[in-house]
């Protein structure tokens, strides 16, 4: 296996897939979405796959610089970007775009009760340091900690800042939506924890056993790639959903209100 045919295989055909449902379903009038929503579908799918190109492109190539993984030159097209082939970007996009399509899929399906209780503010109190407390721990992992330790410490440290900024717009949205949550962070990343184990099992990439715990599931994958796939996983639904939910909006056009409010006194009160 090639990693080109990695991305078509476990990416590109279950995008297509549910794509080509999801138009069916729109064009034949089924779109059943609970979220209809003021932010166009498409440009939320735009606007987190920039973010996860963005935000995981610097991260990942200092991993491939330090070797904490490496990639077999012979299963990549040849074209790389910093320390990086080319089809690790083309992952980074796909893989939001895919989380995405697999919640539309959930929604439209309404299998799972999206959502009918009432907002739980005091979530956020108790979430957030949590989240924050797990951040130090693995920032002392990371500069104090055992070398098998380096891979997770990195992986938790770059992705729970972005959990935490999500958590603290919307976490009491976020219980709000638990169930749905639950099953679209899984349904991907058991998926595609099962594809890396086969890619691992091709060599189309390797993680560094001086770098890692040398926990293995299934004695293939890593514990650490599972623990990549639910981050992911969760920094993209946790998006998806405080761009599509009702109240995620009604929260944005709410805060943008009173800037503008306070912008425009700012402004009387200059001209006075």
């Amino acid at each position: 296996m090639t990693y080109l045919g990695f991305l078509i295989g476990f990416l590109i055909l279950p995008i297509t897939i549910l794509l080509l449902w999801w138009l069916f379903q729109h064009r034949a009038g089924k779109d059943r979405l609970e979220f209809p929503g003021i932010f166009p579908k498409a440009y939320s799918f735009l606007l987190l796959a920039a973010v996860a190109l963005l935000y995981t492109t610097p991260w990942d190539n200092y991993l491939v610089a330090t070797g904490v993984w490496w990639y077999d030159p012979s299963l990549v097209l040849g074209i790389t970007i910093g320390w990086v082939p080319l089809e690790e970007y083309l992952f980074f996009i796909l893989q939001p775009v895919l989380g995405g399509l697999i919640m539309l899929f959930l929604l439209n399906l309404r299998l799972i009760n999206a959502g009918n209780e009432q907002l739980e503010t005091g979530v956020r109190k108790w979430s957030l340091p949590i989240v924050v407390l797990l951040w130090i721990i693995s920032l002392g992992w990371l500069f104090y900690g055992k070398p098998a330790l380096t891979y997770l410490s990195l992986e938790l440290v770059w992705a729970l800042p972005v959990i935490i900024l999500q958590l603290s717009y919307g976490a009491d949205i976020l219980w709000k939506y638990k169930r749905l949550i639950l099953v679209a962070i899984l349904t991907p990343t058991l998926f595609l924890s099962l594809a890396d184990s086969i890619a691992i099992g091709s060599g189309v990439w390797t993680i560094d056993p001086q770098q890692s715990s040398g926990l293995l599931l299934g004695g293939v994958l890593p514990i650490e790639e599972f623990v990549f796939f639910l981050l992911t996983n969760i920094m993209v639904v946790f998006g998806f959903l405080l761009i599509w939910s009702d109240e995620a909006q009604e929260r944005f056009l709410g805060w943008w209100g009173r800037i503008r409010h306070k912008t425009k006194i700012s402004h009387l009160q200059k001209e006075l």
